[in-house]
């Protein structure tokens, strides 16, 4: 777990709300349900913000969504093919599997990257119920209904270039 339940109150404006990568098992704490994050500068950033990559089709779409969906706020655009948008110590980075970019490259034995699969970041929210109807009312398309285990509710939903994001409402 990156951060403690106590740095995660303080990066917080009110509610605790977690970020992380499922394969990785990896937990951030950020601030907010489901809206922008407070400044931060650079320096604090950089050793203290989980980077994850996104390939994306198109990037304007994927910016508009993160921004104006899910609350991010841009750090740095590289137009038409590259873009980083954060969220308290997350930031995403996007970008086109075209382009100039290393993240454009094919691997030696010739594969590309592209969107889609199933490793994904989890946003935890406060009611997913809320949540899911919001982002219904908005467009956003999701692969599934809501899901309940021992650990709570969780449902998936896809940006504009299919990357799976984890809406997920821990037990009390």
């Amino acid at each position: 777990m990156i951060g403690s339940r106590e740095a995660a109150k303080e990066v917080s404006m009110g509610a605790r709300l977690g970020l992380g990568l499922s394969l990785a098992l990896m937990l951030v704490s950020v601030g907010g349900p489901l809206a922008a994050a407070g400044a931060q500068s650079r320096s604090k950033a950089d050793m203290h913000t989980v980077r994850v990559r996104y390939i994306v089709n198109e990037l304007d779409s994927a910016v508009a969504f993160y921004t104006r969906a899910l609350g991010f706020r841009i750090e740095q655009e590289a137009r038409p093919h590259f873009a980083i948008v954060s969220r308290g110590r997350l930031a995403l980075v996007l970008s086109t599997p075209f382009g100039p970019g290393g993240a454009a490259k094919p691997m030696p034995d010739g594969r590309r990257a592209e969107p889609g699969g199933w490793n994904r970041i989890i946003i935890d929210v406060g009611d997913i119920r809320a949540e899911v109807a919001r982002l219904r009312g908005e467009g956003v398309r999701f692969r599934n209904d809501v899901v309940q285990g021992p650990g709570g509710s969780e449902i998936l939903l896809d940006d504009p270039s299919g990357n799976p994001v984890e809406l997920f409402q821990p037990t009390r």
